[in-house]
């Protein structure tokens, strides 16, 4: 894409009224705009990095899942047959009447959702087991803070799975927790599985996947040598490989829950044994934080520059600057950026900016390397290569920029 075609609100200035670098850095580099207490968009460079992370989650939860979409205005109904109206997270929920008078709320879950999609999908021993997610959005009246960390209106990867039996139930919390490893190690994030509290989810058991920050409110100990985690503070050595722990605070980037029959007792989610008996479905639910995944990665990666995506999470992999006005200059620019953008996103700067601003601005925005054509190119023909670290090379041949 060419830098005076890209919609972004990039900034030279240092943003005020901000909590936390993530915040800082998301609404300097015009991924975000702030349109009141808790409820951002996204510019195009936003939402790439954003698809992004969507993509990476949704490559590892194909393999173990179907992905479906639910509704996100919700009927008081399957809420109080649950018996969460009014009762979720306190007073997080967003709940209105409509012109009828008939209560409504907007998702800010989906477990009493799903229950009630799979109800006539599920009668037979035969129809289970299976998993389920989806990838949109949620909407909790929580305290807003710290940016993309604590919003009243995020992104959220919500998966559920059901089952006949125990077994069935304790396989699949086992292979979501590889899962979610899987991704958030494809997106370069540090983490610790923690035990964690079911709360007003309710359950047999919780693992929690928290990424170190010092934004993150959790408080944890941690080794740094397996990834083990708990919330045990006065607990002095690793269970798993007996090191020493360290206290830290982290983000919460993603749980799975044991949720057994609590929500299919209550709404009366059955199927029938082979024996020809009545049983409650068991089931399992599985969250992560995507648009957190933003804030959690930048936490975790930028300098005194900007952030440092990695290759999956970056929009723009290069950035082609043009350092010298000459047209020679200018044309074998325009050759480079026609031959990458086939196999890769890159972007032109292509001169609505100065080239201290080009530089600048690639850095603050992550994108993994600087291609450029200045004086080197037109004195020794050759091209500039320089990556997010500083290191850098010359290379003659358009093939040798791959």
């Amino acid at each position: 894409m060419r830098r005076s075609e890209l919609f972004m609100t990039a900034s030279k200035e240092s943003v005020a009224d901000t909590s936390c670098r993530s915040e800082e850095l998301a609404l300097k580099s015009g991924l975000i705009h702030r349109y009141g207490s808790g409820t951002f968009g996204y510019t195009h460079f936003g939402k790439k990095v954003l698809d992004n992370i969507k993509s990476v989650v949704r490559d590892e939860m194909d393999q173990v899942a179907q992905e479906i979409r639910m509704n996100l205005l919700q009927t008081s109904e399957l809420w109080k047959e649950s018996g969460r109206w009014k009762d979720f997270e306190g007073e997080e929920f967003f709940h209105f009447k409509n012109r009828d008078g008939k209560d409504f709320c907007l998702a800010a879950t989906h477990e009493e959702a799903v229950v009630g999609l799979t109800k006539r999908f599920v009668q037979s021993y035969r129809d289970l087991d299976f998993t389920v997610y989806q990838i949109g959005r949620k909407f909790r009246d929580d305290h807003a803070r710290k940016g993309l960390l604590r919003a009243k209106e995020f992104t959220m990867k919500d998966a559920y799975s059901f089952h006949r039996e125990e077994k069935g139930l304790d396989q699949k919390f086992d292979e979501m927790i590889d899962v979610y490893r899987n991704i958030f190690d494809r997106l370069g994030l540090n983490y610790s599985i923690v035990g964690a509290d079911t709360g007003s989810m309710g359950g047999d058991a919780s693992r929690e996947f928290l990424a170190e920050s010092d934004a993150g409110s959790d408080t944890y100990m941690k080794c740094s040598k397996c990834g083990f985690g708990t919330k045990d503070l006065g607990l002095e050595k690793c269970q798993e490989c007996g090191s020493e722990l360290e206290k830290v605070n982290g983000v919460e980037i993603g749980q799975c829950f044991k949720l057994g029959t609590r929500y299919s007792d209550a709404m009366d989610l059955k199927f029938q044994t082979e024996e020809d008996h009545e049983n409650s479905v068991l089931m399992g639910c599985y969250g992560i934080g995507v648009s957190r995944l933003i804030a959690a990665i930048i936490e975790q990666n930028n300098d005194e520059k900007g952030i440092c995506w990695n290759k999956e999470v970056s929009a723009f992999e290069t950035a082609v600057i043009i350092a010298r006005r000459e047209d020679e200059a200018e044309e074998k620019a325009r050759e480079i950026y026609r031959g990458l953008k086939e196999k890769q996103d890159v972007l032109l700067y292509d001169g609505r900016l100065s080239v201290g601003e080009a530089f600048a601005e690639a850095d603050l925005i992550g994108v993994q390397r600087k291609v450029i054509i200045g004086n080197s190119y037109l004195e020794k023909g050759l091209v500039e290569l320089e990556d997010r670290e500083g290191y850098k090379e010359e290379v003659r041949d358009l093939d040798e920029i791959k």
